[in-house]
């Protein structure tokens, strides 16, 4: 196999000083300086191999309404033992890196700070068997994930949103996919689970889970209003609609996506929510390519295989006036920083008109019919 390509931006370092510019301008927008790294932090990515970047998003100055600014940070990584090792193995060699990256942003200032989807486990979804995968899952509220997550966030004074797989003892010990939220002193906020459920490819995930019952909750925190759509939901724009609707200013999109079937749509989709939504989207990634012990098959006549493909990371944030950061790496380990003023958000909003003119009645209307058995499309025909 080919070694994987390191990043786009990667590619572009030799171009000249004014064409580079150039080009960033039309792959992201405005340009967004970059945010100084504190050597502590840089220090704990050369030990542990990660990347740290950071990028300002600014907003207009406005005569009476201070700036708001938040520190967003965003993790992606590869899994941390071999998917062979002992379950308890897997998971608190990941608790470790992902503490060791956690305290690279409380170094950087973060104030919310998101990890990948499932980020205590591989995403073993792809091999259809129940164990040991299935150990991974624990309590949302109570379980030794969240309660790391509670000490961090403590400790750093700062919002962490978990990602996990999510064992529901109240509701007969099933599954879901679940971003748990919890805030800068410490406390469980609440949790949301993912609404939309892939189907395609390697992407067996409703042979553990199904659809998610929280809806589109939205968590005011003392950084603002955020909001988790997890992974495959981003291939909906009603879902971001809907975290836009009930107020959300900030979008995680914690995911697991490969480049053979998603990496097209990677740098659009987010993006293109950040616009319509008039919020910051934040998407990421996991990296790296996890092997697994035992064959499976894709149900597309090809050969079996153990591993699922290629996760490219290139996590980033996009801002609601269509910019948006360079992404994280391709290949390593990352940490991404961004300072947004979420007065942007409320500017793009009147700027543009987008949710004074969305006709959400006249949506709402036509979608109740279109779910009704009897529905008939109002489709005119040329009958000459």
């Amino acid at each position: 196999m080919a070694e994987e390509l390191v990043s786009v931006e990667h590619c572009l370092e030799n171009l000249p000083e004014q064409e580079l510019k150039e080009v960033k301008r039309i792959l992201y927008g405005r340009e967004h300086p970059s945010i100084e790294i504190p050597d502590g932090a840089v220090q704990l990515a050369q030990k542990y191999n990660f990347e740290v970047k950071g990028y300002q998003i600014t907003a207009s100055r406005e005569e009476l309404t201070p700036p708001r600014p938040v520190r967003i940070g965003v993790v992606q990584n590869s899994i941390a033992a071999d998917t062979t090792a002992p379950v308890g193995v897997q998971r608190t060699a990941l608790h470790n890196k992902i503490s060791r990256i956690t305290q690279a942003a409380a170094l950087c200032g973060v104030n919310v700070l998101c990890y990948q989807e499932a980020w205590t486990m591989p995403f073993a979804f792809c091999t259809r068997e129940k164990q040991p995968w299935c150990e991974f899952a624990e309590d949302a509220e109570y379980g030794p994930t969240t309660q790391l997550c509670q000490e961090l966030a403590q400790k750093y004074n700062m919002v962490i949103v978990s990602s996990i797989l999510e064992r529901d003892s109240v509701h007969g010990d099933t599954l879901w996919n679940t971003a748990v939220v919890i805030s800068n002193k410490g406390h469980v906020l609440g949790k949301t689970r993912k609404n939309h459920i892939p189907r395609v490819g390697d992407f067996n995930e409703s042979t553990y889970y199904m659809e998610g019952d929280t809806g589109h909750v939205v968590f005011q925190t003392q950084f603002g209003r955020i909001a988790v759509n997890i992974c495959y939901g981003r291939h909906h724009p009603q879902n971001w609609m809907m975290y836009g609707i009930n107020g959300a200013e900030i979008v995680f999109n914690p995911s697991a996506t490969v480049g053979g079937l998603s990496e097209p749509l990677w740098a659009i989709e987010a993006r293109n929510a950040a616009i319509a939504n008039s919020f910051f989207a934040c998407a990421i990634n996991r990296v790296g390519t996890e092997v697994f012990p035992n064959e499976f098959t894709s149900a597309d006549g090809k050969p079996a295989h153990k591993d699922f493909g290629h996760f490219y990371g290139s996590s980033y944030v996009a801002a609601p006036d269509g910019s948006r950061t360079p992404g994280l790496s391709r290949t390593q380990d990352g940490l991404l920083v961004t300072e947004v003023d979420l007065n942007l958000c409320r500017q793009v909003k009147d700027r543009w008109g987008f949710r004074m003119t969305q006709r959400l009645d006249l949506y709402a209307r036509s979608l109740s019919a279109a779910v009704m058995p009897d529905y008939q499309p109002p489709t005119i025909r040329d009958s000459c």
